[in-house]
């Protein structure tokens, strides 16, 4: 029989890969530059999630990524081997989640840009304005 926390971690990939899929739409979908910014960081976020769940353990007995013990018995050891959480995902995130923040306010400050030059943020005006399809003025 299946496991209640076995059926609860498929559906959280199910989820994120519809979350995924809706981020890469508002990418590839979306005129206004702010709606792409928030679908990409919603692609990053979903990333990052996607990862943490690949360090998560689905077991009762899951033990953090620290020795309990300066000398640990070799059943410790075994023990904590099958039993630990994997820190390198987390380290990952973490590091991901500062990156995508620079990311983040980096595009937003283009997207100011774009805006006090062009006088609007949709995307497909901003390709007219700069053939000269355009006055300049929305």
């Amino acid at each position: 029989m299946v496991s209640v926390a076995y059926v609860i971690y498929v559906a959280s990939f199910i989820t994120l890969a519809c979350t995924a899929a809706v981020g890469v739409y508002g990418v590839l979908a979306k005129r206004n530059i702010i709606k792409k910014i928030i679908a990409l960081t919603i692609v990053g976020d979903t990333a990052n999630t996607f990862a943490i769940l690949l360090g998560f353990r689905v077991s009762a007995n899951v033990m953090p990524p620290v020795l309990p013990s300066l000398n640990p018995s070799k059943e410790l050891l075994t023990r904590f081997a099958g039993a630990a959480v994997d820190p390198v995902p987390q380290a990952l995130v973490i590091t991901a989640i500062v990156i995508n923040l620079a990311i983040t306010a980096f595009l937003l400050f283009l997207a100011v840009r774009i805006y006090s030059l062009y006088g609007t943020l949709d995307y497909g005006k901003v390709i007219r304005v700069r053939r000269g399809e355009l006055d300049g003025e929305g």
